[in-house]
């Protein structure tokens, strides 16, 4: 367990050292695979991008954790929708209020399961923002307090099949890098991989029904790069 807790918290300390990098390469758009697949903001036609799965849910108010500089906040909010975004690290979240629309606040995944927010939304997403265990599970547990009757938990995270790489498929914690990025990035976090079961394991246990997996293909390679699953709070 310790070994574990350790590993969320390294998670922290890296995003403590690599936010100025990370601005910058949102920025200037450098991340590759963003542009192509996972960040594109079209809307509508059986879009499979994140703000299309979060817009065609109808909600009104929306929690994005692990906002970073704000751009899913802003995006979303750019749709008329009420959102705040949260993040753990003070240079993202004052870079996102620098930015224009949507509302922020400096918060901790652990404060937040706690009730930090003392406040319902209609949807909660996570993009890319899940990446630890312990402090993955402490948010599941907390959706019901968090979301409104029907509200939806929507999260796009790398696709299991791919991001399993040449290890055996199963839970785990595993190395990380910041190959294609620049040299700015230091120290990269560990991150826990689960299976799609364990995904969606996390869903069901925890008072959520998956209506919707969307899966994002590279459009060069043709194999899965992410997916977007959303789950609905059971009444």
């Amino acid at each position: 367990m310790t070994i574990h807790l350790d590993n969320d918290r390294k998670i922290i300390d890296s995003w403590f050292k690599n936010a100025a990098p990370w601005i910058v390469a949102i920025q200037e758009q450098q991340i590759e695979s963003r542009k192509l697949i996972t960040d594109r903001f079209s809307i509508g036609e059986a879009s499979p991008t994140i703000v299309d799965a979060v817009v065609s849910r109808g909600g009104q108010t929306v929690l994005d954790l692990g906002c970073g500089e704000g751009w899913l906040t802003r995006a979303l909010a750019d749709q008329g929708l009420n959102v705040l975004g949260t993040d753990i690290i003070p240079s993202l979240i004052d870079r996102a209020r620098t930015m224009g629309l949507g509302n922020f606040e400096l918060a901790a995944y652990a404060d937040i399961a706690a009730g930090k927010l003392a406040e319902k939304f209609d949807i909660v997403v996570a993009n890319f923002s899940l990446i630890g265990k312990e402090s993955v599970s402490g948010l599941f547990q907390s959706m019901p307090s968090l979301l409104n009757d029907g509200g939806a938990f929507i999260i796009q995270t790398l696709h299991p099949t791919i991001s399993c790489g040449d290890l055996p498929y199963v839970d785990g914690w595993r190395a990380s890098s910041w190959d294609g990025f620049s040299e700015e990035f230091t120290d990269p976090a560990p991150s826990y991989f689960r299976t799609l079961e364990s995904w969606i394991e996390l869903y069901t246990t925890n008072g959520l029904s998956i209506v919707e997996i969307r899966e994002l293909i590279h459009p060069q390679t043709g194999k899965p790069a992410a997916m977007i699953l959303v789950g609905v709070l059971r009444n």
